[in-house]
């Protein structure tokens, strides 16, 4: 039986049928499921959600209420109480500087493993994966912190930051797919490692400013089996890394390579690595190509036909950076120009700016963090930020 409930009513065991409103507006990323996580059982207490529908021949149905003599009610199967977070949520001010050391920290571990493998030296992964939870403890604190800083390499360092910044992506996506502690570890790590074959890669055609040659986008697309040939001479690393390496640029519609796997042959982490490695490569300046704003990526992306990504990872990418990502520049109906600095936990269409423009009469106004969701005011428009020639890192305090 369908059944409409309260969220107060919600318990674990119970099989959620479905979820008031779009897939936006709350922080699930499946249609329905069981409900037999404590996280998922918070989530829906703190998420301010209306509308909640149960299955009851899937699940738990509403718990009973029998009257005793008592004058206080006995309830039967009393639901869960939400578990409080064991790291306290700090501002995107106060998480910036922890995050900035996280990044070079990770930045200087993957120089180091990738000169050990240009060298024939034997990985050492323990260091990886400490950096994996020091990067989950900063997105437990403040997600928007690490996510802010990913847009910041240049090209010389493209190679280091853009595993850097797959893991923190891989961290961020796993913690909204409901990944435990371990699966977590494990997406980040593998995150970290999924482009360690390019290491074997000559730098002319590794670091090659113009079009490849057919020959040389030969030996560019052999980097995920190099890679899985390197890694696979570590006893060290976990499976998961070994098939982010190898798969990271296959396609659900079997259109990629290097094995032109295809549907329920490739794992989750496989799906994982390739939205968030096409991600960070479109939105990062590299040697021949300019990069797409935050927003702009998310559009292409979801504009590309069915079969590129897994459609359910996807828009759980988009719930975890935001369909106007940290720094976008954006126009608003006052005629003042903000940009992004935090999402929302209430609606991905609103979220947090930092408000220092108006083009109403073409200067910088007093700079001012407002939430969109709080405010009357709201997006026009998507701006580019070379047409104002802004330094919005300066603006963003990065």
């Amino acid at each position: 039986m369908i059944k409409k409930v309260q969220v107060s009513e919600v318990r674990l065991g119970m099989y959620i049928h479905a979820i008031g409103g779009n897939w936006m507006e709350h922080p699930f990323w499946r249609k329905s499921f069981k409900l037999d996580q404590q996280k998922d059982l918070d989530k829906l207490v703190n998420c301010n959600l209306d509308e909640i529908w149960i299955d009851t021949t899937k699940g738990l149905d509403v718990a009973k209420i029998i009257q005793v003599e008592n004058p206080e009610p006995v309830i039967l199967d009393q639901p869960s109480q939400p578990t409080k977070k064991p790291v306290a949520r700090v501002s995107i001010e106060e998480e910036l500087h922890a995050a900035k050391i996280i990044q070079h920290k990770a930045k200087e571990a993957v120089a180091a493993m990738f000169g050990d493998v240009r060298m024939g030296k034997a990985l050492e992964i323990e260091e990886a994966e400490s950096l994996v939870d020091e990067i989950n403890q900063s997105m437990e604190r403040n997600p928007n912190a690490l996510l802010t800083l990913i847009r910041l390499k240049n090209a010389n360092e493209y190679t280091y930051l853009h595993s850097v910044a797959v893991c923190m992506l891989m961290v961020a996506l796993g913690r909204m797919l409901g990944l435990n502690a371990v699966q977590i570890k494990q997406a980040g790590t593998a995150g970290l490692l999924h482009d360690i074959g390019k290491m074997v890669i000559p730098n002319e055609v590794l670091n090659k400013p113009g079009k490849l040659t057919d020959e040389e986008f030969v030996i560019m697309k052999s980097h995920p089996k190099r890679g899985w040939e390197i890694l696979k001479s570590c006893y060290q690393v976990d499976e998961s890394a070994l098939d982010v390496c190898l798969h990271h640029h296959e396609r659900v519609d079997g259109k990629g390579y290097p094995e032109e796997l295809s549907g329920d042959a490739l794992s989750l982490f496989a799906r994982m690595g390739a939205v968030c490695d096409v991600y960070d490569a479109i939105s990062s300046d590299r040697c021949y190509k300019s990069a797409w704003s935050p927003a702009e990526s998310i559009r292409k992306m979801a504009s590309w036909k069915d079969g590129h990504f897994d459609e359910t990872v996807f828009q759980a990418f988009v719930k975890t950076i935001g369909i106007y990502p940290s720094g976008t520049l954006l126009k608003l109906k006052s005629e003042r120009l903000g940009v992004v600095i935090e999402q929302s936990t209430k609606k991905l269409t609103t979220p947090i700016v930092k408000i220092f423009f108006s083009t109403r009469i073409n200067a910088h106004i007093h700079s001012e963090i407002i939430d969109l969701s709080k405010e009357t005011d709201a997006i026009q428009s998507i701006e580019d930020p070379t047409k104002w020639d802004f330094d919005l890192n300066k603006i963003q305090g990065i």
